[in-house]
């Protein structure tokens, strides 16, 4: 059964945009700068507020400093989106005595990694976000990319992104992009989200193949990759096993953990870490073609 999520409005040049950084601490002011600057490009007004270069350890701040940096954005009426600094660690904290207060209209809220904790815990709210480039990632990214973002939030279609195809037939289900390492963490909280019949989409960065390996078995012993219809990988980056230690790749770790769920699974995707990240919607249907290699993301 498909449940689909609420899409926030389209932007509209002229619209406010807010700054939040939720998880760890800018490290590179220059970036941050220079993917503002893209938005505003485009058209948008954006309010960069000083405590999104706090740090507090590894943090971007506090807990508190930080949830009432999300909380700020998500109540102003004014504000139409929530842009998110990068990534790290930090977004799960502030989901401990946190609950998405009722507002007058959903609004768009960007980012992956870290950001799939809020992202995820959003779908519980029903309302759709963007699994896609963070502000210090956005200047990397090539211009089908960055066009295929703003064509998102503008309400316009988004073409299907071409992978190859792992194991054959076609689903359709809610689309689940994540983080993961952060996704698997939320398994068993009130944030995971409804997987029955999803079409989850994978990635990950640093992390060695045995770790994978847990992942996904931490996965399949929880019955959580039974209940999902199909399964669409993008890059696992900066995940080789350390030279001279006998391991298996990533790709194998890959396919042994999930090509005999016998589901369709369609792999090399280009989304992720450290190369193009194409904006994902996450709660949106989708179909996944393991036939073609497409998936095709059902924007209304």
């Amino acid at each position: 059964m498909i449940h689909s999520c609420q899409t926030p409005l389209p932007l509209k040049s002229g619209d406010l945009l807010r700054v939040v950084a939720p998880s760890g601490r800018l490290r590179d002011r220059s970036k941050l700068d220079r993917g503002i600057e893209i938005w505003r490009d485009r058209g948008y007004r954006v309010e960069v507020g000083a405590e999104v270069t706090d740090e507090w350890g590894y943090l971007a701040g506090t807990d508190a400093a930080r949830r009432a940096q999300l909380a700020a954005a998500w109540e102003d009426p004014d504000c139409r989106a929530i842009l998110c600094v990068r990534g790290g660690y930090g977004g799960m904290r502030l989901l401990e005595d946190w609950q998405w207060s009722s507002i007058a209209a959903p609004k768009w809220s960007i980012g992956f990694s870290d950001i799939t904790a809020l992202l995820w815990s959003l779908t519980q709210q029903g309302i759709v976000g963007i699994h896609g480039p963070l502000l210090t990632t956005l200047a990397d990214e090539p211009d089908w990319s960055r066009d295929r973002l703003f064509d998102l939030v503008a309400g316009r279609a988004i073409p299907p992104l071409q992978g190859d195809s792992w194991v054959g037939n076609v689903a359709t289900g809610r689309l689940l992009p994540c983080n993961l390492t952060v996704a698997t963490h939320l398994l068993g909280t009130p944030f995971q989200p409804n997987l029955a019949g999803a079409i989850l989409a994978i990635e990950d960065v640093g992390e060695a193949p045995y770790r994978i390996d847990r992942l996904l078995t931490h996965w399949r012993l929880t019955g959580a990759l039974s209940q999902v219809a199909g399964i669409a990988i993008g890059r696992f980056s900066h995940c080789d096993p350390p030279e001279g230690i006998s391991s298996f790749t990533v790709e194998e770790v890959l396919r042994d953990r999930l090509t005999d769920l016998q589901i369709p699974i369609v792999a090399n995707l280009p989304f992720g870490h450290d190369g193009c990240n194409a904006a994902l919607p996450v709660g949106v249907e989708a179909i996944l073609d393991g036939n073609t290699g497409q998936l095709t993301c059902l924007v209304k």
